[in-house]
């Protein structure tokens, strides 16, 4: 199935992808530890069932060193033993942050309290705003059906640069 629609062909949708990937940019940018982030939007993409972003980030993140089996275990992270605590954490408040009409009470105290133990205030921040940033792409992608497979590094840095 091809796409419904171009969200960078089209003049609205492409000013409004250059100020979401300017968002994005503060979280690059910030101190939360570059593995954790392409870790916390592909677990998001995995429940969202966003194949655009599952494979960006996956390719994203393999280009940057992740290793393969680190990346093949993301979807199980609770059974493994290759994530750090901190990690682990992050990976906690991604899946509660997604999954808020599953989980009535949204982020539990529990999760919440790993996060504050292992991040520190501009970590804790950079992390809520990649969970609800990729959540959001990921609606994006799935609603015009954006489909993966045909991502290379870079590419969208190049569409909104």
């Amino acid at each position: 199935m091809d796409a419904r629609f171009n969200l960078f062909e089209n003049p609205v949708a492409g000013k409004f992808a250059k100020r979401f990937a300017g968002a994005g940019l503060v979280i690059h940018q910030s101190t939360l530890p570059a593995a954790t982030q392409e870790l916390v939007s592909l677990r998001a993409s995995q429940i969202n069932g966003c194949g655009h972003c599952i494979d960006m980030h996956t390719k994203e993140a393999a280009a940057a060193g992740e290793t393969a089996v680190r990346l093949s275990l993301v979807a199980a992270w609770r059974e493994s033993t290759v994530f750090t605590e901190a990690e682990q954490a992050a990976l906690a408040l991604a899946e509660e942050g997604t999954r808020l009409a599953d989980a009535h009470q949204g982020v539990s105290d529990e999760t919440w309290a790993r996060v504050r133990e292992h991040y520190d205030d501009d970590q804790t921040a950079a992390l809520v705003s990649l969970v609800a940033l990729i959540n959001a792409a990921n609606r994006l992608a799935v609603i015009v059906h954006q489909r993966g497979g045909s991502y290379e590094v870079g590419m969208f840095a190049a569409a909104v640069s």
